[in-house]
């Protein structure tokens, strides 16, 4: 205990015997602290979740139609050049 008594004394030792406070009684405060926090926590995480999936289901739905658009407009596409070949679409031009 002398050195504590020593550390005590010493000019600027203010924030050492702290942190050497903080280290002994951490193993009693830590789990007291932790089960305070565990509700503000776990409401934090119930938070980011609710806003994830709300993020996610607008960027699904967006890219969503977008695919569903692009189909359509290669279905169109496809539609169209197969009816050309079938058509003879693929005669010489007179330049």
């Amino acid at each position: 205990m002398a050195l504590l008594e020593d550390l005590m004394k010493a000019e600027g030792s203010g924030p050492l015997v702290l942190g050497v406070g903080a280290v002994l009684l951490a193993p009693t405060l830590l789990p007291a602290v932790g089960r305070m926090l565990r509700p503000i926590v776990k409401g934090a995480i119930k938070t980011g979740i609710t806003v994830y999936e709300e993020a996610y289901a607008s960027v699904q739905e967006a890219t969503g139609d977008l695919i569903a658009e692009a189909r359509s407009e290669l279905e169109t596409e496809h539609r169209s050049h197969r009816a050309e070949a079938h058509h003879g679409g693929g005669s010489a031009r007179a330049t």
